[in-house]
């Protein structure tokens, strides 16, 4: 039986009622070369009320990117003519659109370095459909909310500043650009600053579930915070490490 005869039988049994549909009508460009895989992502999210579009290599969706308004975006790593790594490095030149990988690639450096390129998470191949799906509501219900007028226009830590309204991240009055992980996690430290959080705590506000192997993820998103809001990354003077408990942010004002 073909994957789209499946997906026609899912579609039958009332498969499209199962996530409720969250995000009425939120964009979802889908970047694969797989057109099965496609398809099954398409029937998922089109079925949560989604709508989406795909492109087949990384040349096509770095254009669709630049001329298109999407609100998420998930992107294979073996691409034709862009890989995905090079097109989520490309695409943080421009926009902190949330991105999700979803790769064949299970070693642990294609997934650090994913997320060190600014992914805000990454599936392995084969996949849940469903994972997927809650994948994409949990980064979008984070990405959406910071926009929403219910926390504080702006939150100050030391030399640190975050504008809510416009979605911006400063050091004293250089802007310091985050992807949306980066943003949720700065967030949740600037609204309480001095306040030590362990990484099953943090990962859960970004993601949602955790578990041991989300480990090193949350340690890549720290150190990737650290490059962008530390003189000396190796020396943190704003994001800290409280051993054997967590993370904090301190308010260090820099001479």
């Amino acid at each position: 039986m073909t994957l789209y005869i499946k997906c026609n039988i899912l579609r039958l049994l009332g498969f499209s009622k199962i996530m409720g549909g969250v995000y009425m009508h939120n964009k979802v460009l889908i970047v694969e070369d797989d057109s099965d895989i496609v398809e099954l992502l398409r029937l998922y999210l089109e079925s949560n009320n989604y709508i989406t579009k795909d492109a087949s290599d990384g040349i096509v969706a770095l254009n669709l990117l630049k001329e298109e308004e999407f609100d998420i975006a998930l992107v294979d790593i073996m691409l034709p003519k862009m890989d995905g790594y090079s097109l989520i490095k490309e695409v943080r030149k421009f926009s902190n659109i949330p991105i999700i990988i979803i790769s064949a690639k299970t070693a642990d450096m294609d997934k650090v370095l994913g997320l060190k390129l600014g992914a805000d998470a990454y599936i392995t191949k084969p996949f849940n459909p469903l994972e997927v799906i809650a994948y994409v509501e949990a980064i979008l219900r984070r990405f959406l909310k910071l926009g929403t007028g219910v926390l504080a226009d702006v939150y100050k830590v030391g030399n640190l500043s975050l504008e809510m309204d416009k979605y911006i991240l400063r050091k004293e009055e250089e802007i310091i650009p985050l992807t949306s992980t980066e943003m949720k996690m700065m967030v949740m430290f600037m609204q309480n600053p001095n306040r030590v959080f362990t990484k099953s705590q943090i990962y859960e506000y970004i993601n949602g579930d955790y578990c041991d192997s989300d480990d090193n993820t949350m340690m890549v998103h720290i150190s990737n915070l650290r490059s962008k809001i530390e003189s000396d990354p190796a020396n943190p003077k704003y994001i800290l490490t409280v051993r054997g408990l967590g993370y904090k942010l301190v308010a260090y004002e820099e001479k």
